[in-house]
């Protein structure tokens, strides 16, 4: 009974290092995009595929981040707790999990979905791993800006697995995803600015403090709720998703608007919250309309 213990904590703790929660997010937009890139229903068997491909690789990417970053998450009280940070996996180990876990991932996208669909989710994993997580994220203040586009590719990697293509919509799905990272993010960023100070890292509200970082929530949400009604401009999208669009934006505005007058930091917790429960929705609604196009 206490080798069956031990073993399912060490599974938890290496189940950690991909960061489930955010790792779900990805995934859910990316099947999103796999259901958007043809008007019937997609074969099924690549779907699956797809998905864990693309789950494979994320997983690997934050593998990878937890490694990285592991003595800044060990000075922050939120990632303290990450094996990394903690020391309860290896330097090594870690390596490996994530060698593992991303080959796996190249291999069943390129053996059971299609070579394209395998370069762009490695790209995303490049782009994250490498370019945000060590280049960026250290270096300056506009790290979540610049960064975000890897972290907003899942729907064209979804779209990729189903048509071998990226076509213009898929896009349009990505630059939803990438003016949405920054308000969200930052809300995060600013109820945990006294976690970011000690990191180290030139956050946003750490460099340039709340007000400033306040307004550009504001701004950066206003321009998403714009962004977001694209796909009913270019008639992707028929009017349920529109009537979606308009009513979760403008609850994300009132949101983003008491941070730049009001701020405090209840109000960013559920500013923070409520930005994820706004793209899980939009992307839903996505969906939705697709089949009751109207």
């Amino acid at each position: 009974m206490a080798t069956l213990i031990a073993a399912h904590n060490r599974l938890a703790q290496y189940l950690a290092l991909t960061k489930p929660r955010v790792t779900q997010l990805a995934v859910f937009c990316s099947v999103i995009g796999m259901f958007l890139a043809t008007p019937d229903l997609p074969d099924w068997k690549v779907v699956i595929a797809a998905t864990a491909g693309i789950w494979l690789l994320a997983g690997a990417a934050f593998a990878v981040n937890c490694l990285v970053e592991r003595e800044i998450d060990s000075r922050m009280a939120r990632t303290a707790r990450r094996p990394m940070a903690n020391g309860s996996i290896t330097a090594p180990q870690t390596l490996v999990f994530a060698g593992v876990l991303g080959g796996i991932g190249m291999l069943v996208l390129y053996s059971l979905v299609n070579p394209l669909t395998m370069w762009l989710t490695f790209a995303t994993f490049v782009g994250y791993a490498v370019i945000y997580t060590i280049i960026l994220k250290p270096a300056t203040p506009q790290n979540i800006v610049i960064g975000g586009l890897s972290g907003a590719m899942p729907p064209a990697l979804g779209w990729a697995a189903i048509a071998n293509d990226v076509p213009m919509q898929a896009w349009l799905l990505v630059l939803i995803i990438f003016v949405w990272t920054p308000p969200h993010f930052w809300a995060l960023a600013m109820y945990r600015r006294d976690d970011y100070a000690k990191s180290g890292l030139p956050m946003l509200p750490i460099t340039h403090g709340l007000e400033f970082t306040g307004f550009h929530v504001w701004l950066y949400t206003i321009v998403l709720v714009a962004t977001s009604t694209m796909p009913y401009a270019v008639r992707m999208s028929g009017l349920i998703y529109l009537f979606c669009a308009l009513i979760l934006g403008a609850i994300f505005l009132r949101y983003a608007w008491r941070m730049h007058r009001h701020y405090n930091d209840l109000l960013a917790r559920k500013t923070f919250a409520y930005s994820i429960i706004y793209l899980s929705l939009l992307f839903a609604a996505l969906l939705l309309d697709h089949y009751f196009l109207f």
